[in-house]
């Protein structure tokens, strides 16, 4: 058993690993501190997360790449720490999120629609005032007076963003379009995807839990709404449209 404590979104949480792998995925957010909690892994969790992912591409009429015991556990490392966090008020997103200004802009979409494309525009037109966060799955915190979105390990497969926290100034839905073109949303048109990009808890009080954090974060920050060519004007659209 490997054992190390990481600081990820303000928690600092033991992870005992069977592999070593995942403690080199998560290095970069190491610390000594105590932990706040510990997420232990075992090889039924392995097991979950191999026959997860071979039902996951047999869904999409494919085979499964046989994917090494070390890589599905830091799959199942995450997912423990997803359902743990929920009790912090804090819950794993899908999306790209970039920060301008020292304010972060989150990206959700379905898988392919270019997520990472369009955070790529806002880093070439922002130069230096552009922060990756997360290009993946990162942690949103949602708190009373604010809504947090911190920087994972767990920030996609060109492994873009930094252990940083920044407050969340909107969420934006990205579709193609051949014309850039960007609307303000209400939480209504804007609920349904959100609950497909959450990360659900299988247990049912969690989940509840989860769906009140998704309301109180729709409620405080701008939702919007991006139609975008993937040309680098599509960037300067969408934050004038979101900066406020």
């Amino acid at each position: 058993m490997y054992k190390k404590n990481y600081k990820i979104a303000g928690k600092v949480i033991g992870i005992n690993s069977l592999y070593e792998d995942v403690h080199g995925y998560c290095s970069d957010y190491l610390t000594d501190e105590e932990a706040d909690f510990t997420v232990e892994i075992t090889e039924k969790d392995i097991e979950f997360e191999r026959l997860k992912t071979e039902q996951e591409y047999a869904y999409e009429g494919l085979k499964a790449p046989d994917y090494p015991d070390g890589v599905l556990e830091e799959t199942a490392v995450y997912r423990k720490i997803a359902e743990k966090m929920i009790e912090y008020d804090t819950f794993v997103f899908h999306g790209s999120v970039v920060a301008v200004d020292g304010q972060a802009y989150l990206f959700t979409a379905k898988s392919g629609t270019g997520k990472s494309t369009h955070t790529r525009l806002w880093r070439e037109y922002f130069g230096d005032r552009a922060v990756m966060v997360n290009d993946d799955k990162p942690l949103i915190f949602v708190g009373e007076d604010d809504i947090i979105v911190y920087g994972t390990p767990y920030n996609g497969k060109h492994r873009l963003g930094n252990n940083i926290s920044v407050p969340l100034k909107a969420v934006c839905i990205l579709e193609r379009s051949e014309q850039n073109r960007i609307e303000h949303i209400t939480k209504t048109q804007a609920y349904s995807l959100l609950l497909q990009q959450v990360y659900r808890p299988a247990d049912g009080e969690k989940m509840r839990k989860t769906l009140a954090l998704i309301d109180r974060m729709a409620e405080k920050v701008g939702l919007y709404r991006l139609g975008c060519n993937m040309d680098i004007s599509a960037a300067e659209t969408a934050y004038n449209g979101m900066k406020g």
